[in-house]
């Protein structure tokens, strides 16, 4: 998979999982870390876990794993796969760490093709 496949699956799995506010971020322009950053947030910290289960899961059936998870247990999951980043947060520690604002020179990627309307 090219990590554009990667980045379009994991907004998919977020979104059947009803990740709120999802944003696909290129950033291959902007840093070395990934190609592209997904950041969404979940209703509560059970709904954060339930989001960032979903995209492991969904991608471990395209072979797929995570070289890199972090915060488990708190409001902000990070996936790191390598030339995707995702972040699935509680809304208040979106607004608290603002990546959007920090990434704000990176490409943001229109989805709406890959999300429902509702």
């Amino acid at each position: 998979m090219t990590p554009r496949e990667i980045a379009e699956k994991v907004v998919k799995a977020l979104d059947e999982k009803k990740g709120m506010d999802i944003c696909l971020i290129a950033t291959t322009q902007v840093t070395v870390v990934a190609d592209y950053f997904v950041i969404v947030n979940g209703t509560s910290n059970t709904h954060v876990k339930a989001l960032a289960d979903e995209v492991e899961y969904a991608l471990s059936l395209e072979g797929k794993n995570a070289t890199h998870v972090e915060g488990k247990a708190t409001g902000w999951i990070l996936l790191d796969y390598d030339s995707v980043v995702v972040h699935v947060f509680t809304k208040e520690a979106r607004a608290y760490y603002n990546l959007e604002k920090l990434w704000a020179d990176g490409e943001q990627i229109d989805i709406s093709s890959l999300v429902s309307a509702d």
